[in-house]
């Protein structure tokens, strides 16, 4: 066993990843080490592609990942397979998940996955983190805000406030007695964030917020919002005059509105946040004022890289769930597998994903290198939210009639697709940004 000093730093991350749940088995984690102190990846070479591999949803694939990874996959979908998908229906029909599943997965390791562990997070990495992306949308249950609270909340928190700020509420949030949401989206205001009118007011050296948003995922759930809100209204351009305050459930002022009734995305808890003249202390600004929209601009290269990630891994689940079905129905005597038609439709489709899966997988790994720019982000976004939609209408009609019963899983994941293509920036507004970098316009 390694002694954490001779432990690479995203190695030692997932350490602390696995060492935080209780579903590892007692077999330590055993790391090889060789003379030029690197790890040892003898299985790089024969590690299998998605493409070549039994299921696209196999463990023990791709090269971004290793065996350590594996075994965190293992203890992931394990989790999800018994403290959420049992539970989804009943989630679905009250518009939220429990508060208890939350303290759960903070129990086993899963919320703050990437966040520093002197922090107050769990001190793994980006690949860590996408594992748990990927295996949420392998059990085909939208529930549980996770990624948005761990990976988009968290580091808003981590990156830009005050050491009193981190640790007030990064640790409860990685235990998952915090809740995290962020309130962008206004009724006027969407994907240009420049439109936002929710303001706040200096009263001595308080804030007056006033305003309210809409669309906010956890919103009904959540103990902590960061509320993006004009705080300068004389700015010579909006962006310059747009700041993050953190909101906590209980100020007066604060009020949460109805859980919002979707086509899809059924016990995720969206609501609509009312701030009535809440009256902020100082230190509930997030970073320096009037520097939000840089802040936003910073991060979101993450939640499109997010969505899109999870994109492809929900077309992977919804392949392997329309190959088994037409393995098992039976039309004029054979499987529906017989017919040349549905063969060449399967082998479009996974090709298809495949080759998303290749470009994630790039992006992930440029990303983990600091070096994913907006623009590949938005292509990431765009493209792979597009292609979820595709597969999801095409597995859909696989599945014939019994496709549009809500019993089946593909009616499920089809109606849950419906809004990729549109949160985190609508992939109109990608292809705008796609194109600024093309013309060079800005």
């Amino acid at each position: 066993m390694l002694t954490r000093r001779f432990m690479k730093p995203h190695l030692l991350g997932l350490r602390n990843v696995l060492l935080r749940g209780q579903l590892l088995s007692a077999a330590p984690v055993r790391l090889q080490y060789d003379r030029s102190q690197q790890f040892k990846q003898s299985v790089l070479s024969v590690r299998p592609e998605t493409s070549s591999a039994k299921t696209l949803m196999d463990i023990g694939t791709r090269r971004i990942f290793n065996e350590d990874y594996d075994l965190f996959r293992q203890n992931v979908r394990r989790f999800f397979q018994e403290e959420v998908v049992p539970h989804h229906k009943e989630w679905e029909k009250a518009g939220q998940v429990s508060r208890e599943v939350w303290e759960k997965a903070g129990e086993q390791g899963l919320l703050g996955v990437m966040i520093p562990e002197e922090h107050g997070g769990v001190g793994g990495d980006l690949f860590s983190a996408a594992v748990v992306w990927e295996e949420q949308m392998y059990c085909n249950c939208s529930g549980p805000g996770f990624a948005l609270h761990s990976d988009i909340v968290m580091p808003y928190i981590v990156n830009y406030g005050s050491k009193e700020q981190i640790e007030r509420f990064i640790p409860k949030m990685t235990a998952g007695k915090c809740i995290g949401a962020i309130a962008m989206t206004e009724p006027g205001a969407g994907s240009d964030l420049q439109g936002v009118r929710t303001y706040a007011k200096r009263d001595g050296s308080d804030w007056i917020l006033s305003g309210n948003k809409v669309f906010i995922t956890n919103g009904w759930l959540s103990d902590l919002v960061v509320v993006v809100t004009v705080t300068n209204r004389e700015a010579k351009t909006a962006a310059h005059g747009i700041s993050l305050f953190l909101v906590e459930d209980g100020m007066k002022g604060f009020q949460k509105g109805r859980k919002l009734e979707k086509i899809g995305l059924k016990a995720q808890d969206t609501a609509e946040l009312f701030f009535e003249d809440v009256r902020l202390p100082a230190d509930a600004l997030l970073g320096e004022v009037n520097k939000g929209f840089y802040y936003l601009m910073n991060e979101l290269a993450q939640e499109r890289l997010l969505i899109a990630d999870m994109a492809i891994a929900s077309c992977e689940f919804m392949f392997e769930e329309t190959r088994n079905y037409v393995l098992q129905r039976k039309v004029f005597g054979k499987t529906v597998a017989h017919l040349q038609t549905v063969q060449h439709k399967l082998a479009e489709l996974k090709t298809d994903i495949c080759v998303g899966r290749a470009f994630l997988d790039n992006c992930l790994q440029v990303h983990a290198e600091k070096r994913l720019d907006h623009a590949t982000a938005s292509m990431a976004k765009f493209w792979a939210t597009d292609l979820q939609n595709k597969v999801a209408t095409q597995c859909l009609q696989l599945h014939g009639g019994w496709g549009y019963m809500w019993e089946y899983p593909i009616a499920k994941a089809f109606v849950d697709s419906r809004v990729q293509p549109i949160y985190g920036g609508t992939n109109e507004i990608m292809k705008e940004l796609i194109a600024r970098s093309i013309v060079g316009q800005k």
